[in-house]
């Protein structure tokens, strides 16, 4: 498959990662971050995994399904702990995450 066929994917997980790049950073200048540690944690993991999958993604690596699969739980595990908070940066994350998962899930099933 060619890697134009991934353009989107690509997009979203970028758009993706910078999300949880910015969410983790603003939870670390909430008034108790410590309250915000799983959070954190959860964006840093995400943000990783989809900067990961945009790269195997742009070289059409032949394990791109298998690193779309995983992109794809992670982003919903954050998704979900993002949620749980108010603020509008986990919010805006979380949609961002559900958004990525949707194409990572999709990608899972035609890549390579």
């Amino acid at each position: 498959m060619s890697t134009s066929k991934y353009a989107e994917c690509i997009r979203l997980c970028i758009e993706c990662a910078q999300a949880c790049e910015h969410c983790s950073d603003a939870c670390l200048s909430e008034p108790n971050p410590s309250k915000m540690a799983d959070c954190i944690r959860t964006d840093r993991d995400c943000a990783q995994i989809c900067w990961d999958a945009a790269v195997f993604l742009s070289r059409g690596s032949q394990f791109s399904s298998e690193i779309c699969h995983v992109c794809a739980d992670i982003c919903k595990a954050c998704a979900r702990e993002c949620a749980k908070h108010k603020m509008n940066h986990c919010q805006e994350c979380a949609d961002c995450c559900r958004r990525c998962a949707d194409a990572c899930d999709e990608m899972a099933s035609v890549a390579a």
